[in-house]
C-alpha cells in the first residue's frame, strides 16, 4: 500500500500471516458450527427472540436527545457538510489518486458504514444527503416527504437496493478505471439523481427499500444494541435486534451481493486466480465480470437451496423460507467484512483523513491533518491480525447459526424443526470452508 495513494488491495494477509495451518483453521471452524448446532438442538427448544416484546427502553435522557428535532437536524447537517465537501473535491479536485474523493467513496462511505452502524444504529438513514435534499424540496413545496406521488410496489422489495449494491461493488472490484475521477463523478451523480427522482415519486419508503447504502447500513445496524419497538428507542441484544429485520422480497439478493462480492474480492487476489488470468488469452476484465456474478449468484443459490431443501407443512411454502431466514447471513457478512477490510479501513481511512486536508492536491493543510502519521500497528502485528480474522469469520457463522435456529423453530413444523435445519447448516459449513480458504489463499 503506497503512502501517497489509494490502493484497492485491501491489506488481506495470506497464509504466511497466519499462525496456524489452513487445514486446522477450516476443520476447527467447521467443528465449531456443528457443535454449536448440536448444543442449540439440545438446549434451545423454544424461540427466544421476539421483535414485538424484546428489549428494554433506553435511558429517558438518551431517548429525548435522539428523538429531538435538534439531534435530527445536527445529523443531517453533518451528513450534508461531508456531502458538499465530497462534491467539491470530486468536481474541483485533480484527477490524481491522492484526491481524497477516492478514500471517501471507497473507504469512508463503503467500509466505514459498518462500524458506525454497529455502534450507533442506522447511520446512513440519519445523515443521508439525498434524504436531506428531498426533505428540503418537500418543505418548499408544502408536501410530505414520507409520501410520494405513488405507492412503492411491495413486490419490488429490496431488489433495487441489491442492484445498486452490485453496481457499487462492480465499480470498485471490476471496472478497470475505478480510480479515475470521471467514472466516480458519474457514479455519484447517477446515484443522487436516481435517489432524488425516486424520493419524489415514492417518498421516504423509496430510500428504505432502494437506497443501497441505507439498506446496507440498516441491515448491519440490526447487529447493534439499538432498536425500535414502534417509536420507542430500546436496548436489546444484537440477535434480538436482528430478529426484527423486516421480511421482504429481495433480501436474499442483498445478502448474496454483500457476501459474494467480499468473497470475490479475496478470490481475485489469490495466487490461483492470478495465475489463471495471466495464462489465458481471455480478457481479464471479462473473467472478473463473470467471476463476480458467479460469486454473488452462487452464494444466493447455495443459501436458497439450504433453506428450501426441508420438509414443510401446508401452512408455509418453500419459496418463502429464504427471505424468512436471510437475516441469519448478516452476522456472516459482518464477520467477513471485519476479516477482509479491517486493515484497509484503518490504514487507508487514515490516509484519506490526511489527504482531506489538501483537497486540491496543492500542498494545503486546511484541516490540520496533513502532517499526521498513519498508524500501522496492525501491519506490524500479523499474528494478532490473523487470529482476529479467523475469530471474526467463525464468530459470524456461529451467530448466523443461532439466528437461523431461533427463526427455524418458530416457523418450521415441530417434526422438522431440527432435521429441517440440516441443509442450511451444511450451506453455512460450505460458506465457512470457502471463506477461510479464500482468507488463506489471498
Amino acid at each position: 500500500m503506497s503512502p501517497d495513494g489509494i490502493t484497492l488491495a485491501h491489506g488481506i494477509g495470506g497464509a504466511k500471516d497466519l499462525p496456524i495451518s489452513p487445514e486446522l483453521a477450516i476443520a476447527g471452524a467447521s467443528a465449531a458450527l456443528v457443535v454449536s448446532f448440536t448444543v442449540l438442538a439440545v438446549a434451545w427448544r423454544t424461540p427466544r427472540y421476539d421483535a414485538a416484546t424484546s428489549g428494554r427502553p433506553a435511558p429517558a435522557l438518551l431517548s429525548r436527545i435522539v428523538d429531538s428535532a435538534g439531534w435530527r437536524v445536527t445529523c443531517r447537517a453533518l451528513g450534508f457538510v461531508v456531502f458538499l465537501y465530497a462534491a467539491m473535491v470530486a468536481v474541483l479536485g485533480k484527477d490524481v489518486v491522492i484526491n481524497p474523493i477516492f478514500g471517501i467513496f471507497y473507504v469512508w462511505w463503503w467500509v466505514g458504514l459498518v462500524p458506525l452502524s454497529l455502534l450507533l444504529g442506522p447511520v446512513w438513514k440519519a445523515i443521508s444527503p439525498v434524504r436531506t435534499i428531498n426533505l428540503a424540496f418537500a418543505k418548499v413545496s408544502g408536501s410530505d416527504p414520507d409520501r410520494g406521488l405513488f405507492v412503492y410496489p411491495e413486490r419490488l422489495g429490496y431488489w433495487p437496493a441489491a442492484l445498486g449494491l452490485f453496481a457499487f461493488v462492480w465499480m470498485e472490484l471490476v471496472y478497470p478505471f475505478s480510480t479515475e475521477l470521471g467514472p466516480v463523478r458519474l457514479w455519484c451523480a447517477a446515484y443522487v439523481a436516481v435517489m432524488l427522482v425516486g424520493g419524489a415519486l415514492f417518498g421516504n419508503t423509496f430510500y428504505e427499500r432502494t437506497d443501497p447504502f441505507e439498506v446496507y447500513s440498516t441491515l448491519v445496524s440490526r447487529l447493534s444494541v439499538w432498536g425500535r419497538r414502534g417509536d420507542l428507542l430500546v436496548v436489546r441484544s444484537p440477535l434480538a435486534n436482528l430478529d426484527a429485520t423486516p421480511v421482504r422480497p429481495g433480501m436474499v439478493a442483498v445478502v448474496a451481493v454483500l457476501f459474494g462480492s467480499t468473497a470475490f474480492d479475496s478470490f481475485k487476489d489469490s495466487t490461483r486466480w492470478l495465475s489463471f488470468v495471466q495464462d489465458t488469452d481471455i480478457s481479464t476484465y471479462l473473467l472478473d465480470n463473470v467471476a463476480l456474478v458467479a460469486f454473488c449468484v452462487g452464494v444466493g443459490l447455495v443459501f436458497t437451496l439450504g433453506c428450501v431443501l426441508t420438509g414443510l407443512g401446508d401452512e408455509l411454502r418453500r419459496g418463502e423460507l429464504p427471505n424468512l431466514l436471510a437475516h441469519s447471513v448478516v452476522p456472516i457478512i459482518v464477520g467477513y467484512i471485519v476479516a477482509h477490510y479491517l486493515r484497509y479501513l484503518v490504514e487507508v481511512g487514515q490516509l484519506t483523513l490526511i489527504q482531506a486536508s489538501d483537497p486540491f492536491s496543492d500542498g494545503s493543510n486546511y484541516l490540520g491533518t496533513a502532517n499526521l502519521d498513519p498508524w500501522y500497528w496492525l501491519a506490524y502485528h500479523p499474528t494478532f491480525l490473523a487470529n482476529l480474522k479467523v475469530v471474526a469469520v467463525v464468530a459470524g457463522h456461529v451467530l448466523g447459526v443461532i439466528a437461523a435456529h431461533d427463526r427455524a423453530i418458530r416457523i418450521l413444523p415441530p417434526r422438522h424443526q431440527l432435521t429441517g435445519q440440516l441443509p442450511l447448516l451444511f450451506a453455512m459449513v460450505a460458506f465457512t470452508v470457502g471463506g477461510l480458504y479464500l482468507l488463506f489463499a489471498a
